[in-house]
């Protein structure tokens, strides 16, 4: 981000807004969204498909297992991440609370939207006041409730949106191209899973790190899972042979 001279003494607290109405330390956490890897979700008939990119520095010595980019919220809600992992963690654990407390208090699951305008509220409150910096993740929150499937988008400022499909995290525009001209609604979830594949794949440099995605399902029948390493070379396998990972 380019930044005029004039410009320089309002990146210094979040509480200060620009001249021309821009809270720097925003636009920060957003590239640190930016410079995350690739995450993305398909909404499908019966759920949604959630899958992210999770590459390590040091595939020889790091176990894979330990890097975990999409998280059990509910039985119903996952959520993938992209940006600060240490930040996401805390909205995670944030959003958990707020689930298992509606339980307590309603005895019945969360609703989606209200989950997500929660932890929204929350990530805002970083943005408002002094001594606090704004949280450098932004979260793909998928499942089901009584109202249907949806799939949101939140934002390090606190900002929500609602997709069919969308991408989180580094080069985000060819994945979103991808979207708007292959999604149909009422997919099945073979076909979200293999979109979404393919959508994460424009994001990379080099096509083959694909074997190192990983990839779960919230569906109204079963709730959430996560796919085992097999389940996700099958899903690799399926892609067409033009879409397919090279092999080195």
């Amino acid at each position: 981000m380019e930044m005029q001279p004039g410009q320089m003494a309002y990146d210094r607290a979040i509480t200060v807004f620009s001249p021309d109405g821009r809270l720097f330390q925003v636009e920060y956490a957003r590239e640190s969204v930016r410079r995350g890897t690739a995450t993305a979700g398909v909404t499908f008939k019966d759920g949604v498909v959630l899958v992210a990119d999770r590459r390590i520095a040091n595939p020889k010595l790091a176990e894979p297992s330990s890097v975990e980019k999409i998280h059990q919220i509910d039985g119903h809600i996952g959520a993938a991440t992209a940006g600060l992992v240490a930040d996401a963690r805390v909205l995670v654990d944030f959003a958990r609370l707020q689930s298992q407390i509606n339980r307590v208090t309603y005895s019945e699951p969360i609703s989606l939207e209200v989950l997500v305008r929660r932890i929204c509220d929350y990530k805002q409150q970083y943005t408002q006041f002094g001594g606090v910096r704004p949280f450098g993740t932004a979260l793909l929150i998928g499942g089901f409730d009584d109202t249907g499937v949806h799939l949101f988008e939140t934002d390090p400022s606190g900002s929500l949106t609602s997709f069919k499909a969308s991408s989180i995290g580094g080069n985000r525009a060819p994945v979103m191209e991808l979207f708007e001209q292959k999604f149909q609604p009422g997919m099945e979830q073979d076909q979200a899973v293999a979109l979404a594949l393919e959508g994460l794949q424009q994001s990379m440099e080099d096509p083959s790190n694909l074997a190192s995605v990983e990839i779960c399902v919230v569906a109204k029948d079963r709730g959430f899972q996560r796919m085992g390493p097999e389940q996700v070379q099958r899903a690799v396998s399926k892609l067409a042979p033009k879409d397919r990972p090279a092999k080195s």
